[in-house]
């Protein structure tokens, strides 16, 4: 599972879902309606072969209710990128867009990868929430320090398609 949220590092995630079916993994893609300000379902729909879970209560074509199903077969759950109002949402445990619901119905690891300008980063608010989400067994990659959307160098851009690929791909035991 792949959830994708509203920032610019989203395009960065579908290199992630194709690298992911390029070694044989399924993956389902859930967005958030903000991330598709920044990249389209077509995308991710025609990278997995599946319909991105663009809403908590969609149902498939063949009746399934994807956020379930999804949630049940996944071996690892991957937010990136995983914005300040996502992290805000994981630790208040907050529902209410499909990125957030999955995250309380799987029952696999979960990954996050933030990104977000230096100053929401290292903001107190931000800083508690990522410490909450860590408590609770979320593993947190990033961020690292390099260019940002502002256009300029800090702490707060996401870690990069190959290392999120390298550590689902080393969750799920696939080469």
């Amino acid at each position: 599972m792949l959830g994708v949220a509203g920032g610019i590092a989203a395009y960065k995630v579908a290199i992630v879902a194709s690298g992911l079916v390029q070694r044989g993994v399924d993956v389902r893609v859930a967005m958030t309606p903000s991330a598709l300000q920044f990249v389209g379902p077509a995308t991710f729909g025609g990278l997995t072969n599946s319909q991105p879970i663009l809403s908590s209560t969609q149902v498939d074509a063949d009746g399934t209710v994807p956020h379930i199903e999804a949630a049940r077969d996944a071996g690892i759950y991957c937010i990136a990128p995983a914005t300040a109002g996502v992290l805000a949402q994981l630790a208040s445990g907050a529902a209410d867009d499909p990125v957030a619901l999955l995250a309380t119905t799987v029952r696999c690891p979960v990954l996050i990868c933030p990104a977000m300008n230096d100053a929401m980063w290292q903001k107190d608010s931000v800083q508690q929430a990522a410490a909450i989400v860590r408590g609770r067994g979320v593993e947190v990659l990033g961020p690292v320090e390099g260019h940002l959307a502002e256009g300029y160098d800090a702490i707060g851009r996401m870690v990069e398609p190959a290392a999120i690929l390298e550590r689902i791909c080393a969750v799920l035991g696939v080469a």
